[in-house]
């Protein structure tokens, strides 16, 4: 992998024609230490987030000795990278085949349901393997509501009592029961955390089963840009949330609970910025060689603003505008489907044009994870780059939550 001293070094260096990933290894791992410091417990860093294997790597460098896998190729790919780290199996519904691979190939002893099917599974491979239950823990997921960007309660979780029978199910046969939830992706109010604690206090307080475990999900938000023409959002930082969290977990009395949390946003985001060009400029239209079937999704999906930098390209000599006004531009993707339009305009100098650059910062949560090969436009080249984000000069442009016509 080559490296820059950050992204214009490598855009003017290598004046790519197709999207370049620029990662910052030791941002990860200063972000990825730092959760774990604050958190009072086991970190299991969300696979799903970003899989990449220098990802895992870095991670696994850092300290990570914990995975929330939710798949088995998620499962091989952290086993590939970190033979030794423990794999928690949090996806609650489960091919039965994939259930005998993640006990029997892997030894994954930590697994999580949200539906009797899921336990008959279970204890089928269970019992197929003669495997002691009790060497199995097995978190019952409790459907929380909360205030996040990304809703993740719609498809997973039991309701409070059904969560209670589920419990008490898995303890008569011979399991260990922990309980988990989510509250969401990149969470939007501080609250949330403790109405979860609430609903998980109820359930254990019914359960005949003895809880020995408890798993707060993910949702910690990792701190993105945000529209100049509008008011900062005021949230809190990771420091004042983790400080309500461990007061919620000990006023519900959970203090003395083995805890886990699955981190992904709040320790990848930062890591990665993208590298596009504009490959035409058309009045105040932008047609760029990404967009939401890459790496852009969250900039399409309205729930995230995107900070961008202005990299010009030295060999356009002559411009028009002025360079020192910042306008709104419709930023359109790459692919020919029509929809590959960005929900948020990027605001950039009015000066840019065809052929010209732009670094889009804090793309290392999803926007891997979940580009496509549409049209047979795939990015994955990647550097390295040594100076954070947002060490560099500010950044001129962002996605901003303005709407603009076409």
């Amino acid at each position: 992998m080559q490296r820059f001293d950050n992204a214009r070094e490598a855009a003017l260096a290598l004046r790519p024609d197709d999207p370049v990933y620029c990662f910052r290894p030791e941002v990860l791992k200063q972000d990825c230490r730092e959760f774990m410091s604050m958190f009072p417990g086991k970190t299991a860093y969300a696979v799903k987030t970003n899989g990449e294997k220098m990802v895992l790597k870095a991670l696994a460098e850092a300290g990570v000795t914990a995975f929330d896998v939710a798949s088995p190729q998620e499962i091989a790919d952290v086993r590939a990278i970190a033979p030794q780290a423990e794999m928690l199996y949090m996806h609650p519904i489960k091919a039965q085949s994939h259930i005998r691979l993640a006990l029997e190939e892997y030894g994954i002893r930590v697994i999580a349901i949200d539906h009797e099917d899921e336990v008959v599974k279970l204890t089928r491979v269970v019992k197929a393997l003669d495997i002691d239950p009790a060497s199995i823990t097995v978190f019952v997921r409790i459907q929380t509501k909360g205030s996040a960007a990304y809703e993740l309660s719609k498809k997973f979780g039991a309701g409070p009592a059904t969560a209670v029978e589920l419990a008490d199910r898995l303890a008569r046969g011979g399991f260990k029961v922990g309980l988990c939830f989510h509250v969401g992706s990149q969470i939007e109010d501080p609250d949330t955390y403790e109405r979860a604690l609430a609903s998980a206090d109820w359930v254990r307080n019914r359960a005949e089963a003895e809880i020995v475990a408890l798993d707060v999900g993910g949702g910690f938000p990792a701190e993105y840009g945000h529209d100049p023409n509008r008011k900062k959002p005021e949230m809190p930082s990771l420091g004042q949330i983790m400080s309500r969290l461990r007061g919620d977990i000990t006023e519900w009395g959970f203090g003395e609970t083995p805890l886990v949390a699955e981190p992904g946003r709040v320790i990848v985001a930062r890591a990665f910025s993208l590298i596009v060009r504009v490959l035409l400029r058309k009045g105040r239209r932008l047609y760029i060689n990404d967009g939401i079937w890459a790496s852009l999704s969250d900039s399409w999906t309205g729930k995230i603003t995107l900070p961008a930098r202005f990299i010009p390209d030295p060999a356009i000599r002559h411009r028009n505008g002025d360079k020192q006004k910042v306008v709104p531009f419709r930023v359109c993707g790459a692919t020919c489907d029509s929809v590959d339009i960005l929900s948020r305009p990027f605001w950039l100098p009015e000066t840019v044009d065809t052929g010209d650059w732009i670094e889009i910062g804090h793309i290392g949560a999803y926007s891997l994870s979940l580009r496509t090969r549409f049209n047979g436009f795939y990015p994955d080249t990647f550097v390295e780059i040594a100076t954070p984000f947002d060490a560099g000069a500010a950044p001129e442009g962002f996605a901003s939550l303005e709407t603009m016509a076409d």
